[in-house]
């Protein structure tokens, strides 16, 4: 298998590394976190010329047609540089679900409009008391009419406080953690009976609690087939986990040049602790660790179109695996040999460790992704 770029990919990649690179300094960064929104939307529109927002939806909704391979390219730059936009949150999960459920008129209603930078999307799927178990959904969606009424509470909620459309999930029949009977919603945040409630996360990230008070929408609002949405919200969260591998990766890597930096200036004795063979192997155990990743993250963005889920879902859950362990490894070295400025918030490398601990909770830490990958190599009853 040729794993080589091709040229329209070199030049995605080029032209990301270049944009981050010139706009994204650790000192940028804060400038940016500490904005009204917590993230750039100078810099969200400077995406939206790349071609970025719509890298992956189809050309004739504004898009260019990529896959997993140009997903990566973007992420793992997004994660050298730490970025807050909400690419994952409006891109991924929103405009992937638009681009896979919607109708011709959803996907020519938004993804358009996504790709220009100037709608915003956020999946509001995760309850309280949910865990990582996916199928649990309380909220309910109950039947009025031709079009349907929303109750319900939703939890972490990624860049919530952002989006002006929310695709939020909903039960109209069975119980909490069936995966039958769930349907997906287009809401508008600012429709009666939506609160949205924002607040900054550990990593710098923000989100959002939401609640739902009988809010009534249309039928035209249903995203897929009413109650079966359930494969595709599943689909989307593993195209988002292959997403978050990628900005691992990128992270593991901007942190092993921070730390080799900081090794070959900081001295001890007179000598650059650099020097000090036990701390170069421990870089060595950092590199391996940043390898191993990759070679995950590049399977997990390889395997995105796999529609077959059992495949799919091992190959995401080994990816997960792997970069949590990677993450927690690399980031603990680094902290320790950087010593007490490592944990300083003025300084960029506990921050690095803070996104690999936020992604390694994301959809499911190791222990979760053991045992789904574990069912998922069972054979079938």
């Amino acid at each position: 298998m040729d794993f080589d770029f091709s040229e329209e990919q070199r030049l995605l990649d080029d032209s990301v590394r270049r944009l981050v690179k010139d706009e994204y300094s650790f000192e940028q960064r804060k400038r940016y976190r500490a904005s009204p929104s917590g993230w750039s939307r100078e810099l969200w529109a400077r995406y939206a010329e790349l071609g970025i927002l719509g890298l992956t939806f189809p050309e004739r909704y504004g898009g260019f047609g990529g896959g997993g391979v140009e997903t990566m390219i973007v992420m793992e730059s997004m994660g050298r540089a730490l970025a807050l936009e909400p690419y994952l949150a409006t891109v991924i999960l929103g405009g992937g679900l638009v681009d896979h459920l919607g109708s011709d008129a959803q996907k020519a209603a938004i993804l358009p409009a996504v790709a220009e930078g100037k709608t915003l999307l956020a999946l509001a799927h995760h309850e309280r008391g949910a865990r990582y178990t996916l199928s649990h959904v309380e909220t309910t969606a109950k039947k009025e009419g031709s079009g349907f009424v929303l109750d319900g509470k939703k939890g972490m909620v990624l860049h919530g406080d952002s989006a002006g459309t929310l695709i939020v999930s909903g039960r109209a029949r069975g119980g909490v953690k069936e995966t039958g009977g769930i349907s997906l919603f287009l809401v508008e945040a600012s429709m009666p009976g939506v609160t949205v409630r924002g607040f900054p996360t550990v990593d710098g990230q923000r989100a959002a609690e939401i609640e739902l008070d009988h809010v009534r929408v249309g039928a035209e609002a249903v995203l897929g087939v009413p109650e079966n949405a359930f494969p595709a919200i599943e689909h989307a969260v593993d195209r988002a986990i292959a997403a978050l591998a990628a900005e691992a990766v990128g992270i593991i890597e901007a942190l092993n040049a921070l730390t080799l930096e900081y090794l070959k200036t900081r001295k001890q004795f007179g000598v650059p602790i650099g020097s000090f063979q036990v701390l170069q192997h421990r870089l060595v155990d950092m590199t391996i660790e940043h390898e191993q990743a990759k070679s995950m993250a590049v399977l997990a963005a390889l395997s995105t179109a796999q529609s077959e889920r059992g495949p799919r879902t091992r190959v995401m859950s080994g990816t997960k695996v792997q970069i949590g362990k990677s993450g927690r490894f690399v980031g603990e070295q680094a902290i320790q040999l950087h010593g007490g400025i490592g944990m300083t918030d003025e300084y960029a490398a506990g921050h690095y460790f803070k996104r690999l601990t936020a992604i390694d909770q994301s959809f499911g830490d190791v222990d979760h992704h053991l045992d789904r990958f574990s069912e998922a190599s069972l054979p079938p009853v």
